[in-house]
C-alpha cells in the first residue's frame, strides 16, 4: 500500500476527511488549500504539511508538487479534490464559468502535467479525482458545476486509456449528496440532491480509503449512481425527460418559496 498523499481542497468538507482518514492509516501528508487558516487546523490535526494557495493555477500546482516531493521524497497518490460550484444557469458569467473550469478541470490537467512524468520514471503512481456524480448525470441549477464534473471525468478516463499500462492508476470519486458546506449552501438545490441517503464526508472518505486496494476507475459511495448512469446510456430520451420533471418540481419550489418571501414582506408590522 501507497504510504505518500497529496490532498486538495483539505481545509474542510471531503479533503479534511480523506486527510484524516490517511493519518490515521499512518500515510505522511500535503495538504493543499486557499483557506490558509482551517488548512493549518487540518495539518495540525494529521501532521500533514500544509501548502496554501491556489491549485488551480499553473504557478501554485507547480510549487505544491515541488514542495510535496522536496518534503516526502516521492508522491504516492494526488487527490485531486478541490472544487467550486455557482448554482447558475445561463446567468453565470463568463468570469464564474472560467474559474469553475480552472480549479474543477485544469486543475487536474495542471497537476497531471507536473505529476505523471514523475510516475512514468518511478514506475507508477495513483491520480484519484473528486468528480462528483454530476460528472456521470448532470447537475441541474448549476451549469459551470455539471460541464466541469463531466469534463473531469473525461479527462480522468483520458489518462487511464493513455497511462494504465505504464503503471499511473487514475480513479474518480463520483459521489451524490455530501453533508458539506457546499450542500448546506446549495439552496433550493438541496432537497434535490438529498433524495437519495446523504452520506458524510467521512464515509465518503471511506469509500476513497478501499478503492486505493483496487485499480478501479469509478469510486461510487451511493451505489444507485451505477444504475442511474446505465439507465442513462441505455435510455437518453426517458432519461432527460425524467430530468426536466424534476426541473419542473424545482422550479415550482422556486416560485413557491420566491412567492411565500414576497407576501412575508408585503405583510404589516
Amino acid at each position: 500500500m501507497p504510504d505518500t498523499a497529496v490532498v486538495t481542497g483539505a481545509a474542510r468538507g471531503i479533503g479534511r476527511a480523506l486527510a484524516s482518514r490517511l493519518a490515521r492509516e499512518g500515510w505522511q501528508l500535503v495538504v493543499a488549500d486557499l483557506d490558509a487558516a482551517e488548512l493549518a487546523a487540518v495539518a495540525d490535526a494529521t501532521g500533514a504539511l500544509a501548502v496554501p494557495g491556489d491549485t488551480s493555477t499553473d504557478a501554485g500546482v507547480r510549487h505544491l508538487v515541488d514542495t510535496a516531493y522536496a518534503h516526502l521524497g516521492h508522491v504516492d497518490v494526488f487527490f485531486a479534490n478541490a472544487g467550486i460550484g455557482t448554482l447558475k444557469g445561463l446567468d453565470a458569467s463568463d468570469a464564474e464559468w472560467t474559474r469553475t473550469l480552472e480549479t474543477n478541470v485544469l486543475a487536474h490537467v495542471r497537476a497531471a502535467r507536473q505529476l505523471v512524468p514523475r510516475w512514468l520514471d518511478a514506475g507508477g503512481g495513483r491520480l484519484v479525482v473528486t468528480a462528483s456524480a454530476a460528472g456521470l448525470l448532470t447537475m441541474l441549477g448549476d451549469a459551470p458545476y455539471s460541464v466541469s464534473k463531466h469534463a473531469a471525468v473525461s479527462f480522468a478516463e483520458w489518462l487511464s486509456a493513455t497511462y494504465r499500462h505504464r503503471g499511473v492508476v487514475v480513479q474518480a470519486i463520483c459521489p451524490q449528496g455530501v453533508q458539506t458546506r457546499m450542500l448546506d449552501g446549495s439552496g433550493p438545490l438541496k432537497d434535490l440532491l438529498t433524495l437519495d441517503a446523504t452520506l458524510t464526508a467521512d464515509e465518503v472518505a471511506d469509500a476513497a480509503w478501499r478503492a486505493l486496494a483496487t485499480d478501479d476507475f469509478y469510486v461510487l459511495p451511493h451505489p444507485e449512481v451505477r444504475d442511474y448512469y446505465a439507465q442513462r446510456a441505455a435510455h437518453p430520451d426517458a432519461w432527460l425527460a425524467g430530468m426536466n420533471r424534476l426541473q419542473q418540481k424545482l422550479d415550482h419550489q422556486i416560485q413557491t418559496s420566491t412567492t411565500s418571501t414576497t407576501t412575508s414582506t408585503q405583510e404589516p408590522a
